[in-house]
């Protein structure tokens, strides 16, 4: 996955700013806030490492489970049109709306 980082097992997305001429990472799917900033490659891995090391720290100090729970549902709202355009996908795949959005977010989300 494009701009994906993974340290220790946890996922952060990498942007770069233009303003600071800096790349950020931020940990996602964590229950909390944990960035980090370097000019190169070596420089995330380093700063990312240590930015997780704190937030595991503080976590286990306020009792916090570091990681986000997701139920695998969400409400997704599109306008009328996609709405009738995927149904018809899922039809035409043999698939129901949920199966067919399930499956697309799916190969989206690994390619």
């Amino acid at each position: 996955m494009k701009n994906v980082m993974t340290i220790d097992g946890y996922k952060a997305v990498i942007n770069y700013d233009p303003e600071i001429e800096m790349f950020r990472g931020e940990f996602v799917g964590v229950n909390g806030g944990a960035d980090f900033y370097a000019r190169d490659l070596k420089g995330l891995k380093r700063e990312g490492a240590i930015s997780l090391k704190v937030f595991l720290e503080a976590c286990a100090e306020d009792g916090v489970e570091p990681r986000k729970s997701f139920s695998g549902k969400f409400v997704l709202r599109v306008d009328p049109k996609t709405h009738e355009a995927v149904v018809l996908a899922a039809a035409a795949h043999g698939l129901s709306l949920n199966q067919w959005v399930a499956e697309t977010l799916d190969e989206a989300a690994h390619t």
